[in-house]
């Protein structure tokens, strides 16, 4: 006796508007008698550290609980009754998000690393009662995004005088997750040569938020920085020491996830965030 999961595309791969579909073929010398067929959907992101890993991420995620993004979504396929002898093959079609559902900002792609997994699986189960050993199986399925998902386009002057502004402008063309903020934070960037090492340091010397919530697409944004006079100077890189600068453009989307971790460090990359990083030269020019 044997029961297997074939998904309808051979890739596995779905998006999460779409339908996943398949057939659970069944194998059996004799019929059986079952207590119900189901098959559930469930997806999430796990957090560990392998082995030889240490440090600040064994510190952040060694204790991390997994983060749910589908909650074991149950579709009874067939009530209570038998399956005939021979290969009997049962159609199955589950919605990976149902209409309406306005939880677009849970789903990401599956990955696989080597401390972050974000996985989506579909398992079937066949209950046979107490006498009897239930038989299931489970199946990996790809989810990648939504095409035209996300795409923001810009300009910004990467040389700027210090008694100047820093200008530009942004364009949020498409967004299929809600932003929640789109922020500019100035980076110091310190280096200082000790011996036959570069000791570097990264500090956010001021932030500028250029929109707060969900801005309307093809709408143009001005970005318009003024420089902290006793935070900043003209770029200098020196045999001993350097002192550069950097502008990282950050865009929150509207996550509970990112309700979790307000205080953490904006330029660090997280699931809810979209960054870009540029140099950013400096000059006095009178």
């Amino acid at each position: 006796m044997s029961i297997e999961l074939k998904l309808s595309r051979i890739n596995r791969v779905y998006r999460p508007s779409e339908l996943v579909e398949g057939n659970i073929i069944v194998k059996s010398a004799s019929s059986i008698s079952h207590y119900g067929i189901r098959i559930a959907v469930d997806g999430s992101v796990n957090l560990q550290v392998r082995g030889g890993t240490a440090g600040v991420i064994e510190t952040l995620v060694g204790a991390a609980k997994p983060i749910s993004i589908l909650r074991n979504k149950i579709v009874e396929l067939r009530p209570a009754g038998k399956i005939a002898s021979g290969t009997t093959e049962i159609p199955f079609s589950m919605h990976i998000r149902q209409p309406r559902e306005d939880n677009l900002e849970k789903f990401y792609e599956t990955f696989h690393g080597g401390n972050i997994n974000i996985q989506y699986l579909v398992t079937v189960d066949i209950s046979r009662g107490y006498l009897y050993k239930s038989l299931s199986t489970t199946m990996e399925f790809i989810v990648e995004s939504d095409k035209g998902g996300f795409r923001i386009i810009g300009k910004m002057a990467t040389q700027c005088s210090l008694s100047d502004p820093v200008s530009g402008e942004l364009t949020v063309e498409a967004s299929a997750v809600p932003i929640s903020s789109i922020d500019i934070h100035l980076l110091r960037v310190e280096s200082i040569l000790l011996g036959e090492k570069i000791v570097t340091e990264k500090s956010v010397v001021q932030t500028t938020q250029i929109a707060d919530g969900d801005v309307c697409h093809n709408m143009t944004l001005p970005i318009h920085v003024i420089l902290p006079r006793l935070l900043t100077c003209p770029t200098v890189s020196a045999g001993p020491f350097s002192i550069e600068f950097k502008v990282v453009i950050v865009i929150t989307f509207q996550s509970e996830v990112a309700k979790l971790h307000s205080k953490s460090d904006p330029t660090t990359p997280r699931l809810w965030l979209a960054m870009e990083t540029l140099p950013l030269e400096l000059v006095r020019t009178r």
